[in-house]
């Protein structure tokens, strides 16, 4: 027998570090993904767009921080205009839960770390190579309850 249920699209973007990593979900699984070196302000509508047109996506997740401020800003402000004016529902989730729980880049050699539920700044002397990744699925990926930035900023 068909399966005749409709099947949902989402959209991941991690563009708190480089590279920005863009992931697309057909039932919660992997199908398409996008890489790019360049900067967040460059590449990432032009690499939403062309997933855009090519799928029917009707959410989108995005790393809503720690990380790069301006890239945290610049994500959530397009997101929220597609929002706006495509009706894509725009959801947020912890960049942690996309590099095992590894420290992420803040500022110099603060990172972002985070112990039990609270984040928190820890200088490093070298410098620490945690990547992030798109999962496989994201069926159990934790959907933050808030979509606006959790901006963390360290103490300067």
């Amino acid at each position: 027998m068909q399966d005749l249920s409709p099947k949902t699209y989402k959209l991941l973007v991690i563009s708190i570090a480089s590279p920005l990593l863009l992931g697309v979900y057909e039932d919660d699984a992997l199908i398409d993904s996008k890489t790019s070196e360049l900067k967040t302000s460059e590449i990432l509508l032009p690499m939403m767009m062309e997933l855009l047109d090519k799928y029917p996506i009707t959410a989108v997740i995005y790393t809503r921080g720690p990380g790069s401020y301006m890239a945290i800003k610049l994500t959530y402000i397009m997101l929220q205009t597609l929002e706006i004016t495509k009706g894509i529902k725009c959801y947020g989730c912890s960049g942690f839960s996309l590099n095992d729980n590894q420290p992420i880049k803040a500022i110099g050699n603060l990172y972002f770390i985070k112990e039990k539920e609270t984040i928190i700044t820890k200088k490093y002397e070298q410098p620490v190579k945690a990547s992030f990744a798109l999962p496989q699925s994201i069926h159990d990926l934790e959907i933050d309850e808030e979509s606006t930035p959790e901006y963390i900023l360290p103490a300067v």
